[in-house]
């Protein structure tokens, strides 16, 4: 390829280098590299999630289930459909049945999983949760 004047422009190893020694691009160490990606921020945001939300749920649902595991004869239960009642009999561990008494004389059967507090005799009612209701 020719010039404007015929002249062949030759590349020499002194127009190739940068003009200034201090600005040439320095490669970024590793460990920034790795930062500026996504997936640190990914593992951070799964952190939060793990500590703030499934972390607390699944310590409530094992609480929840000790609770209803150790329902006792006596105890007042409420059921997932707002129904208030004293436990009459307890089966076995393994039955999924309870029979509650809901007024004088009426007793229901309920299934263990459908119970959503259990409380002891004469236990009082939690504040808090007359609260939020």
């Amino acid at each position: 390829m020719e010039g404007a004047a015929g002249i062949v422009p030759r590349l020499t190893p002194d127009i190739c280098q940068f003009p200034f020694p201090a600005q040439q691009i320095i490669p970024d160490p590793p460990m920034q590299e790795f930062l500026q990606s996504p997936i640190p921020m990914l593992v951070a945001i799964f952190a939060i999630m793990y500590f703030l939300l499934l972390r607390p749920q699944q310590q409530r649902a094992k609480q929840h289930k000790e609770l209803v595991d150790n329902v006792r004869r006596g105890d007042t239960v409420v059921t997932a459909g707002g129904v208030i009642g004293r436990v009459v009999k307890v089966p076995q561990k393994d039955d999924p049945e309870i029979t509650v008494e809901i007024a004088d004389g009426v007793q229901v059967r309920v299934l263990r999983s459908t119970l959503s507090e259990v409380r002891a005799k004469g236990q009082p009612v939690d504040p808090k949760a007359e609260k939020k209701a």
